[in-house]
């Protein structure tokens, strides 16, 4: 804790402090149902709402209260990224997969703008555009070529910048270019999601604080067991992505949860933001060991968050290295108060990019990769046509015949976060002292 620090840092999501979530009345399990869904999120929701608007019976279990899980907690940064580059897509799926893939995402995005558009959702949306940091001439390059291929190829409004402009951006030096793309914008993630249980929760029986402990495929469906009654369906569709348990091992054995870790700092007065976020955008850079950040949503304190390397020892310790690289980025703020510090889990797999595959009569919808804004609704909506059956409004070049590959010595917990954070740490530092020797 800094000497600035005056009062306790509070381990709840920000996000918490103006939005309180629902809380559901108590069901009775019911013996037998269209369709169970395991995960009471983003893709959960956006399933359950399509579903139940087809007529569908639905059942949705969750072994939390709706919004303890990534869906509150994330950054409400709507970006719909794909962590692979276009040449390492086109390596893997083909070139003309990976072009389907990069303009789903400009889809998924504009199908979100829709969505709170006509549903007429309050999550304190701004379509504020996005600035990418350089901090060598290599990667400057590099966002300069993206740039052009978001112009070009998919007619995404996007332009570099160079390094005499990147104050007008964002007010730090650690950076000696960027670029610019406007089709990402911000929100407020708990706003969203209480306003997709409320759209639900009088369509389809929802069960929070019910876990589900395994599934067996029965003739005409599948038999789900939770911990308060089976049900049978003739579908169940699982979204659990980073919050995978022991429920499903063949899933659990295809997804790494990494904790993600957001703090957030005390009020800032207005012209210190104008300082050193100008525009109020989205904001992230190139590092391995990625960052990402942002204005609150009423534009009075920034928002600064990263992968958090640890899976138990010292809570306090990926906070302090979150401040450490929060002053690094603005001098300014070395000693701020933090008034927050909290972490929800994300879902890496062997491909890094979203995945929504079949096994029997149980369809999946997870993987995002820390990017789920986007597409935990998109995927929960493109899984529900998918089991309704409607092959034109299911196609997504998401769907894949196979799941993703098993991680080796892999069973649940991720041992080798640790190890691998450590690599990219050592990448980032030589990078740094790159940057400093130029």
């Amino acid at each position: 804790m800094t000497q600035a620090q005056r009062h306790p840092i509070k381990s709840t999501p920000y996000w918490w402090e103006d939005c309180r979530l629902p809380s559901l009345p108590a069901r009775d399990v019911e013996k037998t149902c269209d369709v169970a869904i395991v995960g009471g999120g983003y893709t959960g929701l956006s399933a359950a709402l399509e579903l139940a608007r087809a007529g569908k019976h639905v059942q949705l279990f969750d072994r939390q209260a709706l919004g303890q899980a990534a869906s509150s907690r994330n950054g409400g940064m709507a970006s719909g990224s794909i962590r692979p580059g276009r040449k390492d897509l086109s390596k893997r799926f083909g070139q003309e997969r990976a072009q389907a893939i990069l303009l789903e995402g400009k889809a998924a995005r504009e199908d979100l703008w829709r969505f709170l558009r006509e549903e007429n959702i309050e999550c304190d949306f701004s379509l504020s555009g996005v600035f990418s940091g350089a901090m060598t001439t290599d990667e400057a390059e590099e966002l300069r070529r993206q740039a052009d291929f978001l112009q070009q190829n998919l007619g995404v409004e996007a332009y570099p910048v160079e390094r005499a402009d990147v104050r007008k951006f964002i007010g730090t030096d650690l950076y000696i270019g960027g670029f610019v793309r406007k089709d990402v914008g911000g929100l407020q993630p708990a706003k969203l999601l209480a306003a997709m249980i409320a759209l639900i929760s009088s369509n389809a029986v929802i069960h929070e604080n019910t876990a589900v402990l395994g599934s067996v495929n029965e003739a005409g469906g599948v038999r789900v067991q939770t911990e308060r009654g089976d049900v049978f369906a003739s579908k169940l569709l699982v979204c659990t992505d980073g919050y995978t348990d022991g429920f499903d091992p063949w899933l659990r054995r295809r997804l790494v949860p990494v904790r993600s870790r957001i703090i957030a700092t005390e009020a800032l007065d207005k012209e210190m933001m104008d300082l050193l976020m100008p525009p109020r955008m989205m904001y992230g850079d190139m590092r391995k060991l990625s960052y990402y950040y942002r204005p609150s949503h009423d534009g009075s304190r920034i928002l600064f968050g990263g992968r958090d390397g640890t899976t138990e020892g010292d809570p306090a310790a990926p906070t302090r290295h979150l401040q450490t690289e929060l002053a690094r980025l603005f001098p300014e703020l070395a000693g701020i108060s933090i008034t927050h510090s909290w972490f929800g889990y994300v879902a890496m797999n062997r491909d890094m990019i979203p995945r929504m595959f079949s096994r029997g009569n149980t369809v999946y919808a997870t993987g995002y990769c820390g990017s789920g804004v986007v597409w935990a609704r998109w995927l929960g909506k493109k899984a529900a046509f998918k089991i309704l059956g409607d092959a034109e409004q299911s196609r997504s070049a998401f769907d894949f015949d196979a799941a993703p590959r098993a991680v080796p010595f892999f069973k649940g917990k991720p041992w080798f976060i640790p190890i691998v954070y450590s690599l990219y740490e050592r990448h980032d530092r030589k990078t740094l002292r790159r940057r400093q020797k130029s």
